[in-house]
Order: C-alpha cells, then structure tokens, then sequence
C-alpha cells in the first residue's frame, strides 16, 4: 500500500427522511463505478457514503410516526430493505459509511464548531427571515420564487431565533476566485450559475445553528443551540477519516478527496464547504463534481411527492449488474436524463444481450464446437493478417487509454461508449470472417479459424476489464467462459493484446444478459409498483379542524357565490398561479389570481363552475390584481399537498349565492 497512489471519493451523505430512489441509487453506482476502476488502475482508494440524520424535517417525520428520531433513522438507514441494504444489494463497494449520529462524529463537529468560533469565524446573533424545513434551508425574500423555496418549490415558513451564524462573506472573493479560475468544479457549465446567482448579489453570513428545535448536535458551549445540518453534514467527509476524533487515523493519508453530489447541492459543496475549510485552514477538496438528475415524466423525483422508481424491484426483476450498467452507460453523467422502464429494457436488450451477450456467447460457442473448448498452440499469431484482422487488434489495444481518459475526465458514460464500440467491431468481425465457412475445411483453414478465435477471446478479455468497475459479478463470470486467469484480468493486461492464454480453456456457460420480453416485462412492473405503492401508502393527513368558534353574524358577511369560467391563462414567470376571467353574474368580467397551477391545466378549467368568495378586498400578486378566491378542498397525501377545485353543477347560473 505504501507505494500505491491514494485515492479518496465520497457520494452525497443521504438524508434518511424515506426509503432511498434510483436518484440516490444513480449517485451511489456512479461514484462506485469511479472508485472501483481506480483500483484497478493500482491505487489505494478510500470510498466514503453514509447518512445526514439530523434537523427539524426528521424531528417532524418521528414525531408523526411515534418514534424517537434515532429510532425513526434506524429503521431506514439499519432496517430490512434500509440504506445499507440497499447498497449491499447494489454491489457497492464502500470502505466506510458515515452516520451523522455516531459519536465519533458529534466530537469532531463539536470540536470544529468551538475551533470557527475561537476564530471569530463564528458569532451569535439574531436569524429573521425564510426557512424551508424540507430542504432545510435558509432564504431571503429575494431569493424565494413565487414566493417558495427556490429548490423544491415547496412553500417557507417565517423564522426568528437567537442562532451563530458563519462569516461566509468573509471568505466570498476566494471561493469566487477558487470556481472562476480552477476546475474545482465540474461540468464546467455550474460555475456561472453559483457566482452569478449566489456570489455576485452578495454572499450573505450563514446561519449555522438553530434553537426552535433539538433533534441535531448540542453546540457543547451553548446547549440550547444544536448544530446547523449543513456544518453538521459537510465535515463529514474528513470526520470519517478522524479529523478531530480518534476513531480513525486517514485524514492526512487520503484527504483532499474528490466529492461526487447531485446538482441540487451544489451550492452547499462549491460555495459553503470550501468556505468552511478555508476557515480551518485545511486543503480544499481536490473536485466537487455535480451530476444532474433522473427525471421521471420530466420532472425531479422526489420521496416527499412519492413519483419515485424503487431500485430493488428493478434489480431483483433485470438483476443488478444490468442496472448498474443502464444508469451509466444511458444517462451522460453531468446532465439530467429521462427514466423509463421502457428505455431500461431497451438498453439490456440492445448493449447487452444484443452485442456484448452476443460476442461472448457466439465466441464461447464457436471454440467449443470447432476445437473442443481449447485453441491449438500457435494461435495468437497469423502470418498474413487482413484489414479487419488489423483494425479489430488495433481498437482493442488503443481502447485502455481512451478509456481511462473519458474515466478520469469523470465521464463514465464516453468510457462505456468506447468499450461497446469495440464490442460492435467484433461482432462485425465475425461476419466478416465467417468461421462457420472457415470450420468448412478444418485441414485446410484450422489455423486461421483458430486465430479469428482468439482475437475475439481477446478482444472480449480486453472489453471485459473495462466493463469490470460496471459489472463486476457479470465480468467475473465472462472471464471463467473465455478461461482467462487472473493475471489476465489486470489493468496492465487490459494494455497488452495477447495476454490470454493461446490454450485458455473455454465454455460456454450461462446467457448472462438474457433478452427481455418487453411487453410481459412492463406488464409485470407495473403490477409490482402498483402493489408496493398501495402498501406503502399512508392514510390521508387533513388538516386539523379549528377550535376557535366564528359566530353566525360574521359567517353571513362572507358573499359566496357561484362563477363560470370564462378564460383561464398561466400568469408570466410564475410557476403557481392562474389567472381566471370569471362571470359572476354582474355584467362585468371578476378577476381572480389562485395558486393551483401545479394541479390543474389552464384549458381543463375554462367553462367549469366554480365557487368563489367575492367580497374580499382586493390583493395584489405578481402585479395583478385578485378580486376573491376560489374555494377548493386540500389534503395532504404520500406528503404532498393536493388540491381539489370546488365544482359545482353547471345548471347553477353565474351570481348564484351561495348558503
């Protein structure tokens, strides 16, 4: 080890709120991807993921289901089907996991939390503005949209405590220097958005610790405080390697490490943690890459809207090397990508049952039927090679570099591109080589045949260790049929045609990448999901009916009537309201502004008759103004708020009074 270069690569620590996606499985896989090919490549790599379990959303969840919040994240990071379980089913190789709640952890937050504020890094002070419980995020007026969280969407509450804030201004020309003149962070296209919409308008100084709630770390100095999640959250990547802890002994063997997150929390990674680090005086990390999303029917999954894809039934159904496979090789890893089931089953029907299922079996196939499952002596060599002989040997032998280039460059899904590239030459080979018309004449053609054989043997061994970090059950089992030993599995090897022994002896084992009958296939999922949606559903959450009594007098002066929708139109830069021209039965249009987009299309609503209250003054929205509201019914369901529209009869003639 001591000789080996070092190699240290973290996934996102993930937030324990609900069962984990393929969003998550998507980050999990890639990063595993990247840190198995750097073992192969020869280093020591130390691969982190782990859990964020603390904050106000947690707090909330166990306290709806009963529990303690310990027990709430148990249950999901440690429990049947939880985290752990699902990054074992995964095949993911990680050489530790984090949890936000180990001790050894809680020291080092606390002992880096005194170290920022004996700095003066670190003061007291008073929060007032926007809090997002989901995203566990603070914001100001401005940056709201629509008067929401800008990440999620989701609607902000008004917050003010006593709270320490983090001189995050004081640090804002050199993280703004850092982004604009390194690569620090990558794809390169993040930069601008992080300095134009985050520096440039003014860093502001970072709440980093709140007192409305106590499921976090105790600051040790001010117990009423707890530790703000993100400080809480970032440091753990160097608490895993015992920075201020004796748990363990890496940090200075591993650390800076490079930090593989999804899009959405960038801001954190690119602008707060190296901001953090320079407060400590310790290396930045070597890169921040974010990957964009898996979108499902366009939009981001997400386990509080319930529209998420559950890896486990997608691996116990298509097995979990062809999953792994199909969320690198389909979806380019800096930008989002569409999921489907239906491009899920075309990709293991066409990259791997179709070319590399194919190349392996028709070869294995071949050398058992022409020569018994062993090549005779002599075969690597031909005396007299055509032009596919030599453009098959010379794209495999160049395919190592071109590889690595695309896997260094933290492109994974170019990196399988050139591999299958490689494999759909092969295949053509053997149409252009024809060894069923070569077997023809064993005397006459034997050597050559033999020599067709194991350039694809090799050629298959060579797309094989490069397909490895992707598949590494499935690349085992190619390498016992094509009889390759161990030495002929290494990185160096994947450099050195000819490496497979010429009397390597071959079987043709079992179809590792069986063709999927697509219509039964999405049949059956669909069934599944539907199952493991109805189990999973929770009873509706209503919202509680008020104590306080309003007396019939009151009651009265409220006009509610009946109105017809005459047009409806989405309202300009806003995500949220429609804008309604509405007969109330006085002759003139009522305008009405309502905050229902996200449940409705525009051109469903115009004719329909709604109910309105009329006589509230009028209000002012995005410019507009709003002359009433619409009445609806709204409940929460899989955590996510739903509204329904109050439709009445359309018998019922505009200006109806209501009683």
């Amino acid at each position: 080890m001591e000789n080996k270069k070092r190699f240290y690569i973290t996934t996102p620590i993930y937030y324990p709120s609900d069962k984990l996606h393929i969003g998550h499985t998507y980050c999990t896989v890639a990063t595993d991807a990247l840190a198995r090919y750097k073992r192969l490549a020869g280093y020591d790599v130390m691969f982190l993921t782990g859990t964020d379990e603390h904050g106000q959303k947690i707090e909330n969840k166990a306290a709806e289901a009963g529990v303690t919040p310990k027990e709430f994240v148990d249950r999901i990071v440690e429990g049947p089907r939880g985290v752990k379980d699902l990054w074992k089913l995964m095949n993911i190789s990680n050489d530790r996991f984090i949890r936000t709640t180990d001790d050894y952890h809680v020291q080092s937050i606390q002992r880096i939390f005194k170290k920022m504020y004996d700095k003066g890094d670190i003061y007291k002070g008073t929060y007032k503005g926007k809090y997002c419980t989901p995203c566990e995020s603070f914001w100001t007026e401005s940056q709201l949209k629509d008067g929401c969280c800008p990440d999620c969407g989701r609607p902000v509450t008004d917050a003010e405590e006593e709270a320490y804030f983090f001189r995050l201004s004081k640090y804002a020309d050199k993280v703004q220097d850092l982004l604009e003149n390194t690569d620090f962070l990558e794809p390169r296209s993040r930069v601008n958005e992080m300095v134009n919409n985050f520096i440039k308008p003014g860093l502001e100084d970072l709440c980093v610790s709140r007192t409305s709630f106590t499921w976090g770390i105790p600051v040790d100095f001010d117990p009423k405080h707890v530790v703000y999640v993100w400080l809480d959250a970032l440091f753990n990547y160097i608490t895993a390697l015992g920075y201020e802890n004796d748990r363990y002994h890496d940090y200075q063997a591993y650390w800076p490490g490079v930090n593989i997150v999804g899009k959405e929390i960038v801001r954190f990674h690119s602008i707060i943690w190296p901001a953090f680090c320079m407060s400590l005086d310790i290396p930045l990390p070597k890169k921040v890459f974010g990957h964009g999303w898996l979108l499902l029917d366009g939009g981001k999954m997400s386990k509080s809207k319930g529209n998420v894809v559950d890896p486990y039934l997608l691996a116990e159904k298509f097995g979990v090397d062809a999953l792994r496979f199909f969320l690198l090789r389909t979806f380019p890893f800096g930008s989002d990508g569409n999921f489907s089931n239906e491009l899920l089953i075309q990709t293991i029907n066409t990259d791997l049952a179709n070319d590399l299922g194919n190349l392996l079996s028709r070869t294995t196939a071949m050398v058992g039927k022409y020569f018994g499952g062993q090549l005779p002596a002599g075969c690597k060599s031909w005396d007299a090679p055509e032009r596919f002989d030599t453009e098959l040997t010379s794209m495999a032998c160049a395919l190592r570099g071109v590889y690595e280039g695309h896997m260094e460059a933290y492109a994974p899904h170019k990196a399988l591109d050139e591999v299958f590239k490689v494999i759909a030459r092969a295949n053509k080979y053997i149409d252009e080589t024809m060894p069923w018309a070569l077997a023809k004449d064993m005397e006459q053609n034997g050597a050559r045949l033999a020599h067709v054989m194991y350039n694809l043997l090799e050629t298959t061994r060579i797309c094989g260790i490069l397909l490895t970090p992707f598949m590494p059950d499935s690349m085992a089992k190619l390498f016992t049929q094509i009889g390759a030993e161990p030495a002929a599995q290494t990185w160096e090897s994947a450099a050195a045609w000819g490496s497979l022994s010429q009397t390597a002896t071959v079987t043709k084992g079992e179809n590792l990448f069986p063709r999927v009958d697509a219509e039964k296939a999405l049949a059956e999922l669909e069934e599944l999901e539907a199952a493991a949606r109805k189990a999973a559903l929770p009873p509706l959450e209503l919202e509680p009916q008020l104590e306080e009594k309003v007396d019939f007098d009151t009651f009265c002066k409220s006009d509610f009537r009946a109105v017809k929708v005459k047009d409806c139109q989405a309202v300009k830069k806003s995500n949220k309201l429609l804008r309604f021209t509405l007969d109330d039965g006085t002759g003139t249009d009522r305008q009405i502004l309502s905050g229902i987009a996200q449940f409705y299309k525009p051109e469903e609503l115009i004719g329909k008759t709604l109910m309105a209250i009329v006589n509230l003054p009028p209000r002012k929205m995005m410019g507009q103004e709003s002359c009433g509201m619409l009445i609806s019914a709204v409940h929460t369901e899989r955590g996510e708020e739903r509204l329904n529209l109050l439709m009445l009869d359309d018998k019922i003639p505009a200006g109806a009074k209501m009683c």
